[in-house]
């Protein structure tokens, strides 16, 4: 089968088109344990407040959030800090991140 310039440049063009439309770009890239947190707390129709309070907070995620690396031998790094409840609360937000470690796309649907 003879497929023309034509009509496979149309074919790429519209595929290239829905599949910018499909994600963002800048999808938040977070550990596997603040993706597995973040499911955990919707699952359990947690709020956005409550899944970024401390105490509530596994203490993987403190520690990635709280210290350079996760690392509690490293100071505090308030910068990072603030950042990263950034990055959390917006992966919560969009419903969709980027695992880190596997690449994965997760894409989170409430139940109905």
């Amino acid at each position: 089968m003879y497929a023309s310039p034509d009509s496979i440049d149309h074919y790429l063009s519209d595929a290239l088109k829905r599949y910018a439309a499909a994600l963002p770009d800048d999808l938040p890239v977070i550990p596997k344990a603040v993706s597995e947190w973040i499911k955990k707390c919707k699952h359990r129709n947690v709020t956005l407040a409550d899944t970024l309070c401390m105490e509530m907070r596994p203490e993987n995620v403190r520690n990635w959030m709280a210290f350079k690396d996760g690392d509690v031998a490293n100071d505090f790094d308030r910068a990072g800090y603030l950042r990263k409840q950034d990055l959390m609360a917006s992966a919560w937000v969009l419903g969709v991140w980027r695992v880190e470690e596997t690449g994965e796309i997760v894409k989170f649907e409430a139940e109905k």
